[in-house]
């Protein structure tokens, strides 16, 4: 590289951009870590395929909400175990999934 030419590759010479990249190298290991470690908190393994199972699992956890039982939850819920029992249960647990959502949205207003 000559002086000429040193402009033209910024990049090459140190600098904020290889501390970016080594920071960034760095932070990666880090991240997984604490990813790691915020898993290994949780009390088990939740199932969350599509499945009869985890619908009827959703719709537990739902009853045992209080806030579950006002609107919109209610209807939701009814919505998404009607969709799961007739067999379309992808469509049931994303109704029961925004049941979810709401009832705890509802929760948090209390």
């Amino acid at each position: 590289m000559t002086e000429e030419s040193s402009p033209a590759h910024r990049g090459l010479r140190g600098g904020a951009a290889s501390s970016r990249v080594m920071r960034g190298l760095f932070m990666s290991p880090v991240f997984l870590l604490a990813l790691a470690a915020s898993a290994a908190a949780e009390p088990g393994p939740r199932i969350t395929t599509d499945t009869a199972e985890y619908c009827g699992s959703l719709a537990s956890r739902l009853a045992a909400m209080p806030a579950a039982r006002s609107e919109p939850s209610r209807s939701l819920v009814t919505e998404g175990v009607r969709l799961c029992h007739n067999g379309h249960v992808r469509t049931g647990i994303a109704k029961l999934r925004r049941a979810m959502r709401a009832a705890q949205a509802a929760s948090l207003k209390d």
